[in-house]
């Protein structure tokens, strides 16, 4: 019975750990790889009118200042498309032109030097318009993100409408086949043209559909692949909800490319991508702030000093481990496994630890002051 168990528990340790990384197609976007093994990358999308190109570079900026780094923009009219060369002399990271309905509109962002172009097979549906963009994409080496949203599935013959009366379980399996056949069509489609420089979306607000559809997709085609859990919702919910959709998937070593899809500003799109590839031990970016909840045992501010040091924290590079905890429970532990961090000693105390040694006890008055100056040091 011991040996059984020993054995069985050795099994467990072996299997602990991120599952190696699904091998993918590299494609180029702009300056940028995705897939082939390269890091996976952070992407974002403007909430500006496209054709204001000023506004539409400063948020561009803004979010590059905060690690984005493939950005996607609305073609949804002829100004749009034909704005993407003025905005792309003036930034540099690459642009994705979202393309709806007219076809044209991604042959004008390709002549104004767009890095890829993102089309969606349930709004772009004729096949000799497809062939267009895909015939002008191949001759000035633009890739193609195939775009499958769960909100405008293209018609498909055969199962055009949901059946009636179907549970949720059912229903969210339907959609998953609606979606994975959806991307497979238009992949073919594609192909027949000799085109591969592909990359796909499965996106469904549904969380289970949108894990499930992307893990029947890796096992199907060698592309790479962009997660999202579509329209998540505001920064929370929807935080939480892309957190679990693009997470599971990313443990699951599928996943090259990643968007989370807030209502908000996109720069909080950005900083929870890179809160999920942390927590996810795919990339780290910045330092990790790591802080107790609090509760009756902190004798110190805990909750104002941890969201304090985090908004100071950011636009930091260093990759730092950082602990504010509030009590001596489990405070010194987790502060001596930092590279540095601040327990809670006693009523209005603090103790401050570097590389696992007691580097100062101070008043809680100071402590703000004393820790970021030793930040910043590191």
């Amino acid at each position: 019975m011991t040996t059984d168990h020993a054995a069985g528990t050795a099994l467990l340790l072996d299997e602990v750990g991120p599952r190696p990384r699904r091998q993918t197609r590299p494609v180029m976007v702009g300056r940028v790889q995705v897939g082939g093994g390269a890091p996976v990358s952070v992407q974002s999308m403007c909430t500006t009118d496209t054709a204001d190109v000023d506004t539409t570079v400063a948020q561009i900026h803004r979010l590059e200042a905060a690690g984005c780094e493939i950005i996607r923009v609305s073609c949804l009219n002829e100004p749009q498309a034909r704005a993407i060369a003025a905005i792309k002399r003036r930034i540099s990271i690459p642009v994705v032109a979202d393309i709806h309905f007219e076809h044209r509109h991604a042959l004008m962002a390709v002549d104004g030097g767009v890095d890829c172009i993102r089309l969606n097979p349930g709004t772009v549906k004729d096949t000799r318009k497809i062939r267009e963009v895909v015939q002008a994409c191949k001759a000035a080496n633009v890739p193609i993100r195939i775009g499958v949203n769960e909100g405008s599935l293209p018609p498909l013959s055969g199962d055009e409408e949901m059946p009636e009366g179907l549970t949720a379980g059912l229903a969210g399996e339907w959609l998953v086949r609606r979606m994975v056949r959806a991307g497979l069509e238009e992949i073919k489609l594609l192909e027949q043209e000799g085109f591969y420089d592909i990359k796909i979306s499965l996106k469904a607000f549904d969380v289970y559909a949108m894990i499930e559809a992307n893990r029947r997709m890796a096992a199907l085609i060698p592309y790479p692949l962009h997660l999202g859990v579509t329209e998540a919702g505001t920064p929370k919910p929807g935080s939480i909800r892309s957190a679990i959709g693009i997470g599971a998937l990313l443990m699951e070593g599928i996943g090259d490319t990643i968007r989370t899809s807030l209502s908000g500003d996109p720069v909080e799109e950005v900083e929870t991508c890179y809160e999920i590839l942390r927590a996810t031990n795919i990339r780290q970016r910045g330092p990790t702030l790591v802080a107790c909840p609090s509760c009756g045992r902190a004798q110190i501010d805990l909750i104002g000093l941890a969201n304090t040091v985090q908004e100071r924290l950011k636009g930091m590079d260093k990759q730092l481990k950082i602990a504010v905890m509030g009590c001596v429970v489990n405070g010194p532990g987790e502060a001596r496994d930092a590279d540095i961090g601040i327990a809670g000693g006693g009523k209005g105390k603090g103790v401050i630890f570097k590389h696992g040694q007691i580097f100062r006890t101070l008043d809680e008055g100071d402590m703000l002051q004393v820790l970021m100056e030793e930040i910043e040091k590191l």
